[in-house]
């Protein structure tokens, strides 16, 4: 019978408190960054920290991964070298990698898993991949059900995939237009994050075809509804992204992730399990409406080419749309009155387009109550615009405070033997520990086993929870005693976890695998000579150096590679009736910077770069 698949739900953290925060509301596993190396220059953690969220996520077979996911220089390598050694010592139970020099270094025997920077959207890369040694593979975000079971089918190791939070509007690792522009790398962690800047849509001669749009801001990923059927794909492992954002994001979206994957399992037991153990109890209900997002999409989850006018992109604003509330009714001074059944707070903040487009906002002062409120100032919301909630206040308040807590399920059974008091503990981890003290105890004069029960449940200030015990109730116990031999009961079933918890390792290269292509450009980020070598190890022939090494920028090097196209989401497809929508050739403007924009119909895809 085939056992059932573990199930893991990856978290991000920006700290280490994000981080245990990610684990009590339900995470299986939290990747983080460290001191440097980690894809965002924003979210480095020193080695304490990390090794205190490993430390707090062991505890529940949880795993901390830490990201050393940017492309590296060759006067850096012995400095990652010893970050990774750091790494393992500390307890870090593998390495996100983008920069296949790394596999060059002398390394010690820590798990590898391949970033979503490696760019995974072929078998042919994942096989290549997987026969490098790497252990989990984090496939690109663009991919369909059907080509994620392609690749299901091409490989062995647990597949990680997206399923909430930004999209990149690149191939993540194929975007320069940061490092081309302004200096500042992605694959350096120094993104510009320039797809989120208005731009002008214009012809050939200059004219302005859409003035001021956000065309290269995608929506926010949220596949809440689509677990089931990536996990039928061969899709283990579900990431959220987000090593940027504060705890309330990473606490409400966990949330619910944690309870619609469970819901899966519960009824899949057979196919399925948790990649890690512990009961989550929430003082919240969550709701991902209810963080920041651009509005939500599946991206290309469902198929390879949308229909024209699918809405991947956010273009009027690249700010958070928060949750839709309603129509607005009446606006008088500062008095709005909106169509909605949601309760409103004092403090909330609303949204709405203005008369010039603008998404623009303001607070409530004061909540009257069915759906009315004061604003802190007078404004002029025309009747039936529509209202959102972007910041909500009391909700926002609940997850500010302790908000969730996960605990282990542990039964007891007391005895007394022999002159020794005899603790056994069982958990669901499948810990079971036996500890016992010489005492001389006598008969009781009352029953003892409520007392007893209650005294062995005194579990505060650990993370276990006393779910059923069996205890002698005919023999008195005093409370010092029982405290003794349940405190020291539990610290062995803390060090028993600790030294039988277990580890993954680096899977062996196998050096005759071939690299799908013998020729390599600036776009496939070779920048360091181990990673040259690796390269030739597996037959390539031809390597041009990556574009953070100083190669030179021209009017034919790919800034952006997409598979989201402009075309299709203005409903303009090359290959569709309404093709004539828009000219033919097509520029975006920013400043006085002009980009091409190449439909590569054949691949269904956009290239943008510089025209002049």
């Amino acid at each position: 019978m085939t056992k059932p698949v573990p199930i893991e739900l990856l978290a991000p953290a920006r700290d280490a408190d994000i981080a245990i925060a990610a684990i009590d509301h339900g995470a299986d596993a939290v990747y983080m960054g460290a001191s440097h190396h980690g894809a965002r220059a924003d979210a480095t953690n020193t080695l304490e920290a990390v090794r205190r969220a490993c430390d707090y996520a062991h505890q529940f077979g949880a795993r901390i991964y830490a990201t050393v996911n940017t492309l590296i220089y060759d006067d850096e390598l012995k400095e990652v070298e010893r970050l990774v050694h750091d790494l393992y010592r500390i307890g870090v139970d593998a390495l996100i990698v983008q920069d296949l020099g790394l596999l060059r270094l002398d390394l010690p025997p820590i798990a590898l898993h391949a970033s979503t920077q490696c760019d995974l959207r072929t078998p042919e890369k994942a096989r290549f991949l997987e026969a490098l040694g790497f252990s989990q593979l984090v496939m690109a975000r663009e991919l369909t059900l059907d080509e994620i079971a392609d690749i299901r089918k091409a490989t062995t190791v647990p597949l990680e995939a997206f399923v909430h939070g930004a999209l990149c509007v690149s191939y993540s690792g194929r975007c320069a237009i940061s490092q081309a522009l302004k200096g500042r790398s992605a694959n350096r962690g120094e993104c510009a994050q320039l797809c989120r800047l208005p731009y002008d849509l214009v012809d050939e001669k200059g004219r302005v075809l859409i003035e001021g749009k956000h065309l290269l801001s995608l929506r926010d990923m949220d596949r809440h509804d689509r677990l089931e059927q990536m996990m039928a794909a061969g899709v283990s492992s579900f990431k959220i992204e987000g090593r940027l954002k504060d705890t309330s994001y990473v606490k409400n979206v966990v949330a619910y992730y944690r309870r619609a994957i469970d819901t899966i399992i519960a009824r899949s037991p057979e196919r399925y399990r948790r990649a890690s153990f512990g009961d989550v109890e929430l003082t919240f209900e969550p709701a991902l409406e209810k963080s920041f997002n651009r509005g939500f999409t599946h991206y290309f989850l469902d198929e390879r080419r949308p229909k024209d006018g699918a809405a991947i992109a956010s273009i009027d604003t690249p700010k958070s749309q928060g949750e839709r509330l309603g129509r607005a009714m009446q606006c008088a001074g500062n008095t709005l009155s909106i169509d909605t059944r949601a309760v409103l707070s004092n403090g909330d903040g609303l949204s709405y387009y203005d008369a010039q487009g603008s998404f623009t906002g303001t607070r409530v002062n004061r909540a009257l109550g069915g759906g009315t409120v004061l604003l802190r100032e007078r404004t002029v919301i025309p009747r039936g615009t529509v209202i959102y909630r972007t910041a909500d206040k009391a909700f926002n308040d609940l997850l500010a405070k302790p908000s969730a807590s996960r605990t282990i399920a542990v039964n007891a059974e007391l005895r007394y033997l022999d002159g020794r008091l005899v603790l056994t503990l069982t958990d669901d981890r499948g810990m079971r520990v036996t500890h016992s003290i010489a005492c001389d105890l006598q008969t009781a004069a009352k029953p003892q086993e409520d007392r007893q029960v209650a005294e062995l449940g005194k579990l505060g200030g650990t993370i276990y929870q006393l779910h059923d015990a069996q205890v002698h109730g005919d023999i008195f116990i005093p409370a010092s005693l029982l405290a003794r031999v349940r405190r020291e009961t539990v610290e062995l079933l803390d060090r028993t976890q600790r030294i039988t918890r277990t580890i993954d390792k680096r899977r062996v290269e196998d050096t005759t695998v071939p690299y799908p292509v013998t020729t390599l450009t600036p776009a496939d980020n070779v920048a360091n000579r181990l990673a040259e070598r690796l390269y030739r190890d597996h037959g390539v022939t031809n390597i041009a150096p990556a574009l953070e090494t100083g190669v030179s920028v021209t009017t034919t090097t790919p800034l952006m590679h997409t598979r989201y196209c402009l075309r299709r989401q203005l409903g303009a497809c090359l290959k569709g009736k309404n093709a004539n929508r828009l000219p033919r050739d097509l520029f975006l403007k920013t400043g006085a910077t002009l980009f091409k924009v190449t439909c590569d119909c054949k691949a269904c895809e956009m290239i943008i770069t510089l025209a002049r």
